[in-house]
């Protein structure tokens, strides 16, 4: 059986689940894309293939395997994107949650069945319908959970607000002695350089007390000011507009001082060397085009 166990981002990493992009299928219709940038690159002719993303994919893997992290892959599911295997699910402390996600990628969980059969069948718990969550936003963070979130009546036009208030009160519920806090962030349909699709596309925490933030991915100025005085403005890298389309915000903690990180973010890696964290460059810019990067790909099982 794997014993979950997950309280913060930053931990020493012991099991993941990576996702794969050995057979996403066809460039999708513009129609049916699920996001802004995707469809930037549908438009463009500049929809990533498969066998780049699949070496970027193998390249986090080595990264993983130099750690000595167990590393748990979902099974090929022919023509079907399975990258992003944050958006399935997430872990709390030791329960494992099936995330409410866009009806079209169900098929993704089943696909984890080998990781899920390893559970105690008691820790699996799976939301009400009407309370969409998706593991993008959520972020466990000791006695903390941040979460992302879109406040707005017209939630249901967005097809990029991915977890209602619905799921986010449905997650105190569950967690009583946790602070579950809130984040509403900012949405767009058409402008990818306008759309924070979940929490970790404009905000993470890091080890050494630091953090990664962009301003304008939130809608409540008091709600970013929140962050930024909890870890101190000292503390926070803030990226520009450009960065946060670059999904610079959205790299991945091995442990407390290790990171895994894009290897053209020139900027932000400079700065977490300078902080005196390990950074292990890979290439994902081909995966980025879909508006996902490292967290979103990665689904952490166990940390110490």
């Amino acid at each position: 059986m794997i014993k979950l166990n997950i309280n913060d981002e930053i931990s020493q990493l012991r099991a993941v689940v990576l996702g794969r992009a050995d057979s996403n299928g066809p460039v999708p219709k513009l129609e049916d894309a699920y996001d802004p940038k995707s469809a930037e690159h549908i438009k463009a002719g500049t929809y990533p293939k498969d066998e780049d993303m699949v070496k970027e994919m193998e390249a986090v893997a080595a990264v993983f395997e130099k750690y000595n992290v167990k590393v748990y892959r979902p099974d090929s599911i022919e023509d079907y994107n399975q990258i992003f295997t944050r958006d399935i699910a997430f872990v709390i402390e030791d329960k494992f949650f099936k995330a409410n996600i866009l009806e079209d990628r169900s098929k993704e969980i089943d696909a984890i069945h080998s990781v899920i059969d390893e559970i105690d069948p008691s820790k699996i718990i799976e939301f009400p319908e009407a309370a969409h969550i998706e593991g993008g936003d959520v972020m466990p963070w000791g006695d903390y959970i941040f979460v992302g979130t879109y406040y707005g009546d017209d939630y249901s036009d967005y097809i990029t607000a991915r977890t209602n208030m619905k799921g986010v009160e449905h997650l105190r519920k569950l967690f009583p002695h946790k602070t579950v806090k809130s984040f509403s962030l900012r949405k767009s349909n058409t402008v990818a350089e306008d759309n924070a699709l979940h929490l970790d596309c404009c905000f993470q925490p890091l080890g050494r007390g630091k953090a990664i933030i962009h301003k304008e991915g939130f809608l409540v100025d008091e709600e970013y000011e929140w962050l930024v005085n909890f870890f101190g403005k000292e503390n926070c890298f803030h990226i520009n507009k450009r960065e946060m389309y670059d999904m610079n915000s959205n790299i991945f903690s091995i442990s407390p001082d290790v990171v895994i990180s894009e290897k053209n973010f020139t900027r932000l890696n400079t700065w977490l060397r300078e902080q005196g964290f390990t950074v292990e460059e890979v290439p994902y810019a081909e995966i980025a085009k879909q508006e996902g990067l490292l967290r979103c790909s990665t689904l952490p099982l166990i940390r110490d």
